[in-house]
């Protein structure tokens, strides 16, 4: 029996996964009832393979949008660099924008109408582990095979690893987020990083058109401050308070995108850190090993969150059919993923796709009439290249790639 500690996007999918290959697991998750919070996401096309591979391949279809566009641009709407994406951009499989909860409650009812519901134990708080498989909560224990941790960011099980690693690495930098029913712009299926590296506002669609021809629009203003100030860091996760960051915004109605538009339109607004952990030279220690956040929590640029979490489930799989249900396994799946993920997690803090948007900031202010005359569009297309190429979804190399599992 395979025990996996949290039953997010990571923990399910591997749920799914062993249920494929028919190796028995348990998920035991903290929460008593599993309910869709959180806001957009987005799922890369690797990823996307893996849950059709899945048989999932309709019901993504029926919760998310196929993206097919994804830009960068000033601060003043204009465009710097704007490639396909998905199937647009030569992939064998789509790209999709989804909510998160949405995907998680997908992923939830899959695998409680194909395991059967006591396959997740809820109201059971992973509080750690011991190295020869089993895990542990409050006054309580189970012995299993082997112990998945999928706890995330704030994981019990690392934080057991990695006892002086303390709280996540905040850089200063403060995420609005919601979402808004509004005018579709560029298509409708079009994700636009607007701004620069301290004020910028990420917006993307998560469902398709009504019939009052308004779509539901996920999106996120960021503004960096200094960190040694806190900024009442005790209270993350809070609702947030207009005023703390709509004034800088006010000026940034672009036509195609009317961004204080979004902002007063949405229901709730949330406020986050941006946060993530220094990458850690080991995550197995006898049976147990990290997935998802918990192994790899990286700033939210590049959309790899949800995408490297669904890998991770699928690598499990695939190492434990290769060598059985035994720490061997958990070896070879660390040996892979954790170089790329570190590699990722440290570019995304500077040198992550979004870097461009600073590039042209410096150059020009984020005005010009031709994008030309400020930086060499191969510049443009070669960054582009090599983020996709460390993160591991560059076209051609998704395209050959076998499958992780067979369908």
């Amino acid at each position: 029996m395979i025990l996996i500690a949290g039953a997010g996007i990571a923990g399910l999918t591997l749920g799914l996964t062993l249920h494929q290959i028919g190796v028995p697991f348990r998920i035991y998750e903290a929460v008593r009832d599993i309910r869709p919070l959180g806001v957009g996401i987005n799922i890369q096309p690797n990823a996307v393979r893996e849950l059709y591979d899945l048989g999932l391949e309709a019901d993504l279809a029926a919760i998310g949008v196929a993206t097919e566009e994804y830009g960068f641009y000033t601060k003043t709407g204009r465009p710097i660099w704007i490639e396909p994406r998905g199937r647009a951009a030569g992939y064998a499989w789509p790209q999709y924008s989804v909510h998160r909860g949405r995907l998680q409650m997908m992923l939830h009812d899959a695998l409680i109408a194909r395991a059967g519901a006591e396959c997740i134990v809820t109201g059971a708080r992973a509080t750690g582990f011991a190295p020869e498989g089993r895990l542990l909560f409050d006054g309580d224990a189970v012995e299993g095979s082997l112990v998945i941790a999928a706890d995330g960011i704030h994981s019990a099980i690392r934080a057991q690893m990695v006892p002086e690693e303390g709280a996540p690495h905040w850089g200063g930098a403060i995420l609005w987020r919601g979402t808004t029913r509004a005018t579709p712009f560029r298509g409708g299926a079009a994700m636009a990083l607007c701004g620069h590296a301290t004020q910028r506002v990420v917006a993307y669609p998560i469902s398709g058109v009504g019939a009052d021809g308004l779509q539901t629009i996920n999106w996120i203003a960021e503004l960096t401050v200094d960190p040694s100030s806190g900024w009442r860091r005790e209270d993350w996760n809070r609702a947030a308070d207009l005023e703390d960051f709509l004034p800088a915004f006010e000026e940034w109605d672009f036509g195609w995108l009317d961004v204080p538009g979004l902002i007063r339109g949405a229901e709730a607004v949330y406020e986050y850190p941006m946060v993530d952990r220094d990458p850690i030279d080991r995550w197995t220690h006898g049976a147990v090993t990290l997935m998802g956040d918990a192994a790899h929590p990286t700033y939210p640029v590049g959309s790899n969150g949800a995408t490297t979490a669904i890998i991770d489930a699928r690598k499990i799989g695939a190492v434990i059919r290769a060598h059985g249900v035994t720490p061997d396994a958990l070896h070879a799946y660390e040996a892979e993923m954790r170089p790329r993920t570190a590699a990722v997690t440290l570019a995304n803090r500077g040198s992550g796709p979004d870097a461009v948007m600073q590039m042209v900031e410096d150059a020009c202010g984020g005005v010009f009439d031709r994008i030309e005359d400020v930086i060499d569009p191969q510049i443009l297309a070669d960054h582009a290249a090599k983020y996709k190429a460390l993160a591991g979804y560059g076209i051609a190399e998704i395209n050959a790639a076998p499958p992780i599992l067979p369908r």
